[in-house]
């Protein structure tokens, strides 16, 4: 399903990872982070797809609603051990999504 967004202008986080073999919580700590993070003033929503490649695109009303987010305490103990065990390697971009467009074939 296709996140459905505010109009623009909002945010975006796109984070982008390469996942180790290590599993370790993995599952249950992602699911967390994406009900804490829905718990966060200014967040909108999240969509997520996993292959060789993750990407998670989180959606949020302003730049402090995202630092906000950044600093919340168990958000940056998951981001260590995703450092530690989870990850070859992640990006993580923020964008000023100015418009966006839809397209559905009903």
């Amino acid at each position: 399903m296709i996140a459905q967004t505010p109009q623009p202008p909002y945010y975006a986080v796109i984070f982008t990872s390469i996942r180790t073999a290590v599993d370790n919580g993995y599952g249950q700590t992602a699911d967390r982070m994406v009900e804490l993070a829905a718990q966060q003033p200014g967040f909108l929503v999240v969509e997520s797809a996993r292959n060789e490649i993750g990407i998670t695109v989180s959606y949020w009303v302003s730049l402090e609603a995202i630092q906000h987010w950044r600093q919340h305490a168990e958000h940056t103990l998951a981001r260590e051990q995703g450092r530690r065990e989870w990850y070859y390697a992640f990006k993580t971009r923020i964008c000023k999504v100015e418009r966006d467009y839809l397209f559905e074939n009903q």
